[in-house]
């Protein structure tokens, strides 16, 4: 889809030639100055009771007289800010993201101005809403036919608002690959499948991909890794993907994704009810990619470097059993004793792994813990961190990408929990605290490092009968890693 900002001519609103017309009306009255046209049909809808001046008011009017877009669409917004604007523009696409539209442009009236923020909030309100799985489903309603997007603007402001525009786009696209990964069954969307689409991201974005193999894996002594993927017949990935956009002396960013394609639970098996969201388990890994296809996208001034330990958790004779005792990469042993407790088993190594590209600070991000859902339900993904400007930095990069977390606590006293008999460490503590004692096992991992985790277990996929992948949380990495951009 093209997004792009267009001048208002001097034939004003009424006389924009377009498939359909959104005017986002701010404020709660009338606004001013509005075409006759426009003003008389807002006017009529209001005097009858169809239109109101709140959140979630939308109207609608085909071939309006006076009007030269075929379509007519208003939509309330009380407060002229990114979360007010994604809803109203959600709501009014609902009229015309499933008819013959292939044109759309957008207005802001009643005293509200464009910005960058509200340009970039424009896209991905649209990203969202025309977004459909289709990869393995040949029953699916044909995609949205809007091919084009435009904003409404004074000239003085076309570069600006461009430039926010072109920022949403990154984002979207970026957003997009995760929800395409993280939607697709087990049985497409393998270890494999994950390294053949970063090396695909690679050639198209310009990244340095490497994937190492169970060989390499071994060679570097992953025994926490290589513990969780001996159950399986698929093959383990462990994926190194670099963009260089700064100078070779710049400090690395570095993300740790998550990929566990599909988590059955192995020995300790996962109750067979809603066993099929498992496929979700590499939305850590999904999001890591997105991220990396956004900054690449655009050609941001950093260096980031994404690693990705992809498998399966399955039970078979060869499955890790609970009891047994592994060595990590770091040489910590570790008594597993819920083979279900794997996402940090293979993040720990990889944590291991991230040293030696002496990084300015390193992000995991994973559908970690129930507990967390629990704790944060599904709006905000939980933050451990006890860097307070690494966690205070992630927390202003949600709130801005409109994609929140909440920062949870690592006090000493939860690490207690983790003691073993027969290792450094047990890989679960009791059920009280869940997800503070999985951070906390990880921060076990991260004494050389400036580290953050975030647990997306309760928002990177919605269930029941709107269930799919949502993409998070690549808006809140991509903000984070471009405040780092040069």
């Amino acid at each position: 889809m093209d997004f792009k900002t267009q001048a208002i001519g001097p034939a004003g609103l009424a006389g924009i030639a377009a498939d359909a017309l959104l005017i986002l009306v701010a404020g709660t009255a009338a606004p001013e100055g509005l075409d006759a046209p426009l003003a008389e049909v807002l006017a009529a809808a209001v005097k009858d009771g169809d239109f109101a001046f709140k959140a979630g008011q939308t109207l609608y009017a085909h071939r309006a007289a006076g009007v030269k877009a075929q379509r007519l669409l208003f939509a309330s917004l009380p407060e002229a800010t990114p979360k007010g604007l994604r809803r109203a523009i959600g709501l009014a696409l609902g009229y015309v993201k499933s008819g013959g539209a292939r044109q759309l442009a957008v207005a802001l009236a009643g005293g509200a101005a464009w910005t960058p923020a509200l340009a970039e909030a424009l896209v991905q309100a649209v990203a969202e809403s025309v977004y459909l799985y289709s990869a393995t489903k040949p029953s699916a309603p044909p995609p949205a036919r809007l091919a084009t997007v435009s904003l409404l603007c004074g000239k003085a402001e076309a570069s600006a608002l461009g430039a926010g525009l072109r920022r949403g786009e990154a984002i979207g696209a970026g957003t997009r690959l995760a929800r395409e990964l993280a939607n697709r069954p087990a049985n497409h969307c393998t270890p494999t499948y994950l390294a053949e689409q970063a090396r695909k991201l690679g050639r198209e974005q310009g990244l340095k991909v490497e994937v190492l193999e169970r060989k390499d894996c071994e060679k570097l002594g992953m025994g926490a890794f290589l513990a969780v993927a001996q159950g399986s017949d698929e093959p383990l990935k462990f994926i190194v993907a670099r963009w260089n956009g700064a100078a070779k002396t710049e400090a690395p960013l570095v993300l740790v994704g998550k990929g566990i394609t599909f988590d059955t639970g192995g020995i300790s098996i996962k109750p067979a009810a809603e066993m099929d969201e498992m496929k979700f388990d590499m939305g850590g890994a999904a999001s890591v990619l997105g991220t990396l296809h956004a900054v690449a996208a655009l050609k941001a001034k950093v260096n980031l470097i994404g690693l990705i330990p992809a498998c399966e958790n399955m039970p078979s004779g060869r499955a890790v059993k609970p009891g047994d005792v592994v060595t990590s990469l770091s040489g910590q042993t570790i008594e597993i004793l819920n083979t279900d407790a794997e996402g940090r088993l293979i993040l720990c190594d990889a944590l291991s792994y991230a040293e030696r590209f002496k990084p300015a600070a390193v992000v995991d991000i994973a559908t970690l813990t129930g507990a967390c859902v629990v704790a944060l339900g599904h709006h905000r993904s939980g933050l451990f961190s006890a860097d307070d400007a690494l966690a205070r930095a992630l927390l202003e990069a949600g709130e801005a990408a409109l994609d929140p977390a909440w920062r949870m606590p690592l006090d000493d006293e939860y690490d207690e929990a983790l003691k073993s008999h027969y290792a450094d460490m047990a890989n679960v503590g009791p059920r009280a605290g869940g997800a503070i004692t999985a951070a906390m096992f990880l921060k076990r991992f991260t004494a050389k490092l400036r580290w953050a985790h975030l647990d997306i277990a309760g928002t990177a996929w919605r269930s029941g009968a709107a269930k799919g992948a949502t993409g998070r949380p690549v808006p809140l990495l991509v903000n984070f890693v471009l405040s780092h951009a040069r």
